[in-house]
């Protein structure tokens, strides 16, 4: 039986997808604005070995398996069109590979994961989150290449959901108008001091030292990401208020600070060590300051915070856990925050996936000659991938507001949110 002959058992003769084979099969419909095409019977090895949509990644980051058109439309219309695929399709998947005696040799050796592929995910799990691990892991995501991140993310460098004042709003006013929102949940006014953990590239800090006269430190485990912020913040003139360091958040000495932003941190810290990470931000605060904790969540709890054969997990934030919006708060507020506000974002990071999507398929041949096309192929079906979850409720975008009491009890809070939309 030939792969599109199986592919048409499980799909459909008529999904309005074309599939092509290294065989010379084909199935689907000629034409279409997607296409699958499967390059080497090595696929299927990756597809038969590894666990759910780890194979088929393995398969499409190696190159075997490869996709034509738009990505996110293409996991959308797969997503649909496999959706009703039981084990006994794929029992007879294992039959048709069982038939062919090229297929059956390919399917019987078991490869190697792909290089892009983080070695220490599999290590046990006693080990993460320590300092070392952490600064492997973070490493691992974000020291792939400025220029690379520079045709992702676009001029604003955010690497965090973004939100869009209006439908019609680019990428660069979302991500303008997020920082600015953080600003004004934070109430800085000029002469604060503001500590943003996990700074990334240092937009936060640029913004309120630029727009709010705010001395801000930043700190990333990032090596290049605070090579690239302290270059642009002295570019910019603002090395007299803006600060970013290669330091781990737990060795952060100064303390006092009139606010604390976490925007996109939280989801690398894990869920026991949630209680101490919160308890130390807040010992870092001033009575009367407020903490933004901005992060990626779950829908609930039912399920574990990471797949541990998951295609993130393995590739792209390896240790990273997501908590239900319940759990964060819970834990925000047992370390002494008092939770004013909290909003979810869900669309907007779907949104502002999708405009990252869009600059990698604008720059896609300068990126695979930056970073290899294995790395470029991970970030094409993960950000995609990411698109559908967020648009079907599988992930969520949390922003947190808390406020450190005074000993009086007094928040010094306005009555009501006077930060606007």
């Amino acid at each position: 039986m030939t792969l599109a002959r199986v592919f048409e058992q499980l799909a459909g003769a008529e999904a309005p997808v074309e599939f092509t084979a290294y065989d010379g099969s084909r199935a689907g419909v000629p034409g279409a604005d997607i296409r699958l095409d499967v390059r080497s019977p090595y696929a299927v090895s990756y597809l038969l070995h590894s666990p759910g949509a780890l194979g088929l990644a393995r398969a499409y980051v190696t190159g075997m398996l490869d996709v034509h058109g738009d990505m996110i439309r293409a996991l959308t219309t797969m997503q649909q069109v496999l959706s009703d695929v039981t084990r006994v399709d794929k029992a007879r998947i294992i039959r048709a590979v069982a038939g062919d005696p090229l297929l059956r040799a390919a399917a019987t050796r078991r490869l190697d994961p792909p290089p892009q592929e983080a070695p220490f995910s599999r290590i046990p799990s006693w080990l993460r989150h320590s300092k070392k691990r952490d600064a492997r892991a973070i490493s691992h995501h974000y020291d792939v290449s400025n220029t690379f991140y520079e045709w992702v993310l676009g001029p604003s460098m955010a690497y965090t959901c973004a939100c869009y004042p209006r439908a019609d709003a680019t990428l660069e006013e979302a991500q303008f108008n997020k920082h600015d929102l953080v600003a004004r949940k934070l109430a800085l006014k000029p002469g604060m001091r503001l500590l943003d953990v996990g700074c990334g590239w240092g937009g936060m800090v640029m913004h309120a030292a630029k727009e709010y006269g705010v001395k801000a430190l930043g700190v990333t485990l990032s090596k290049q990401q605070a090579e690239w912020a302290q270059k642009a913040i002295a570019d910019r003139g603002l090395s007299d208020l803006a600060e970013v360091r290669h330091l781990d958040y737990r060795d952060v000495t100064e303390t006092g600070f009139d606010a604390i932003s976490s925007i996109g941190l939280t989801e690398h810290i894990g869920k026991k060590n949630l209680p101490a990470y919160f308890s130390f931000l807040h010992g870092k605060l001033r009575k009367g300051g407020r903490m933004l904790n901005h992060t990626i969540t779950r829908p609930d709890n039912t399920l574990p915070s990471r797949k541990e054969n998951g295609f993130i997990n393995r590739y792209v934030f390896p240790d990273g856990e997501l908590e239900g919006p319940g759990y964060v708060q819970m834990q925000m507020n047992d370390a002494g925050f008092e939770i004013r506000h909290q909003e979810n974002l869900r669309e907007h990071y779907a949104r502002t996936l999708t405009g990252w999507c869009d600059n990698l398929d604008d720059h896609w041949d300068e990126a695979v000659a930056e970073v290899g096309e294995g790395t470029a192929r991970v970030w094409r079906v993960y950000m995609a991938g990411c698109v559908l979850g967020f648009n079907q409720n599988w992930i969520q975008l949390h922003q947190t507001l808390g406020v450190k009491l005074d000993d009086d009890g007094v928040s010094h809070m306005p009555l009501r949110p006077d930060w606007g939309s």
